[in-house]
Parts: C-alpha cells; sequence; structure tokens
C-alpha cells in the first residue's frame, strides 16, 4: 500500500511539477519579439488642399511653415518674426490647434519677438501617435522642436491645457525656459469634479474605442458636413469625424494628464523664481476662475490679469487685451 502511494505521489509530480519546470524554463529561455513600432495615424494634411478644414486653418496659415519628423510623427510648426528678436514659443490647448493663437501671434511678432508657433501631437497638421498622450509626451515634443531649429531658450506662453504644458516643460527642461512664463486660463489643477459630464464620458477607453470606429467617425462626418458660423468649433468637429487619432488623444490628456496632475509642475515653477503672468476670465466654464487664486497661492511671483466676462478661450474672444497684457509683461518694443 505504502508503495502503491509513493508511485502515485511519483507520478504526479511527474505530470504536473516536471512541465511546469519545462514551460518556464522554454518561456524566459525565449529571446523576446522586437516591438512593434508605434502607429502613427494622420493629420489634416490628409484631408487635401480643398478639403473645409484646410479653407478654414490651411497648413500656411501662419508664414514661415515647415515640418519636421520627431520620434512620434510629423509636427507642424510655424517660425516667423525678426531673426534678432526675443524668442517665444505659444502652446495652444486641448482641443483647438496653434489657430487659436491668430489673433495673438501676429502681434508679438510685429513688435519684435521671433514667434514659434506648433501643432501639438494629435491635433491640426502634426501627426497622432498611438501612445500615452501625458505631460513627457508633450514636453519631449517641444524639446526637440527647439533644438531642431537651434533655439537654447525661449520666453514659454501656454493657453489652456497649453498653460500646463508649459508648466511642466519649465519644471523639465528649466535651462530652455527663460526667467519668464505666461499661463493663460491654464489647466493642470483641475479637480474632475469640475470637468463636464461629457468630458469624463468621453474619456473612458471604452467610449473611445467605439468613437474611434468607422462607423461612429462616418456617422460625426455627416454631422461636420455642415457649415458653422463659428469655425473653430467646426474645425473641432472636423478633426473628430475624420481624424482617427484625435478623439483618442483628447481622452488619453484628460485620463494621464496634462489636463489634470500638474501640481508638483506649478509648485517647482514657483520655486523657480521665474516671473509668472495669469491671464483668467471671470466667466471662464471650462477652467473656472476660482483656479486662478489657487495658481496665485502656488507662484509667490505671480501677477494676475482678470478680464472681467471673458470665457475661457481669451486668445480668441479678448485678443488686444491678452496681447497687452503679454507685452507690458514681456516687454514690447
Amino acid at each position: 500500500m505504502a508503495l502503491l502511494k509513493t508511485t502515485y505521489q511519483c507520478l504526479t509530480f511527474t505530470l504536473l511539477v516536471i512541465p511546469s519546470v519545462l514551460f518556464t524554463a522554454y518561456f524566459f529561455a525565449q529571446f523576446p519579439s522586437p516591438p512593434a513600432p508605434t502607429l502613427i495615424h494622420p493629420s489634416l494634411a490628409s484631408l487635401g488642399s480643398d478639403s473645409r478644414a484646410c479653407a478654414i486653418y490651411p497648413e500656411d496659415f501662419y508664414q514661415g511653415g515647415s515640418y519636421v519628423n520627431l520620434p512620434y510623427g510629423k509636427v507642424r510648426y510655424w517660425l516667423f518674426g525678426p531673426e534678432n528678436g526675443k524668442k517665444i514659443v505659444f502652446i495652444h490647448g486641448f482641443s483647438i490647434p496653434a489657430i487659436i493663437w491668430k489673433d495673438v501671434a501676429p502681434v508679438m511678432a510685429s513688435r519684435g519677438y521671433r514667434v514659434l508657433l506648433f501643432d501639438l501631437y494629435g491635433r491640426g497638421y502634426s501627426e497622432a501617435p498611438q501612445t500615452t498622450y501625458d505631460a513627457s509626451l508633450y514636453t519631449t515634443q517641444l524639446a526637440l522642436l527647439m533644438q531642431h531649429i537651434k533655439w537654447d531658450k525661449a520666453y514659454i506662453a501656454g493657453v489652456s491645457m497649453g498653460g500646463a504644458i508649459a508648466a511642466e516643460f519649465t519644471a523639465t527642461f528649466p535651462h530652455l525656459v527663460e526667467d519668464k512664463v505666461a499661463l493663460i486660463c491654464s489647466a493642470g489643477l483641475i479637480d474632475s469634479a469640475d470637468l463636464s459630464k461629457t468630458m469624463r464620458f468621453m474619456s473612458s477607453p471604452l467610449v473611445q474605442s467605439l468613437a474611434s470606429s468607422s462607423p461612429f467617425r462616418l456617422y460625426l462626418r455627416k454631422l461636420a458636413n455642415s457649415t458653422s458660423e463659428n469655425p473653430i468649433a467646426e474645425l473641432v468637429r472636423i478633426q473628430s469625424a475624420h481624424l482617427p487619432g484625435y478623439n483618442p488623444a483628447l481622452a488619453s490628456s484628460l485620463r494621464h494628464g496634462p489636463i489634470r496632475g500638474a501640481r508638483q509642475a506649478v509648485v517647482e515653477l514657483g520655486k523657480s523664481g521665474r516671473g509668472v503672468l495669469l491671464v483668467w476670465g471671470t466667466a471662464d466654464n471650462t477652467v473656472p476662475y476660482k483656479y486662478a487664486s489657487q495658481f496665485t497661492s502656488l507662484l509667490p511671483t505671480s501677477s494676475l490679469v482678470t478680464i472681467e466676462g471673458g470665457g475661457h478661450d481669451l486668445t480668441l474672444s479678448h485678443p488686444e487685451r491678452v496681447s497687452d497684457a503679454l507685452l507690458g509683461f514681456f516687454g514690447g518694443k
């Protein structure tokens, strides 16, 4: 009986343990497969020069336009203004590409600044990598772009999510940033409760999979075919309907930053001793005015310009006020 029990145990060990050991050894002995290349989705350039998007926001919307191939896709940028002028970078926000600076950046160039504008990954004429859209992606994009155009340092101005990127960029690459930074209705400290239900719903990975599907985008294209009295809003709809990487880029920016989670970068900016200009509208429903006080508490060297009745898109609704504030802060000719 004892012999039978021992034989059974040996058989059990042979059938269960040895195959597991062999499988484990085989698994660890295998040479890993090479990583798959990052999938890169197309930009507005793929829609053609006769598209409605191009009519609203052509590739040559600003002078000095060019492309550069970076590790996560092709990036569109514009460089204009006096070559010997003070260098300034403008960073756009969450959903609207660099067209949002159309009434501000040319004014700065006319006052002697050398201006750099660009489309963030996944927006406008910059391609959309299938990856995580976090602060590291955006700050690295700008750092490589500045290296490409051979800029050692520049002033930085960001609007909405671009403000959060400006803070993150300054914290990550302080040697590339001059002594002044401007944040306009800046994101970065937003509490999840202040995000609209639509934004929270659309940031869900499951919903984004549906929103990025061909049938759903076909439906969006039908909605986007009608022209609008607001061409900027129409441009947002066109990107959502026609660019497969646009909706995932927005959703990832909500989930992974820098819409939220930039507090430490703002704290570091406050410790850096740089001058910081804050511009905010009292009627901002996207990043409510209450966040202006949170920024000022973390930025002891900051000054706040309040625009009564101003909403979120101040560079479009109040470009003169924004331009005057920037010129007064950075210094004009």
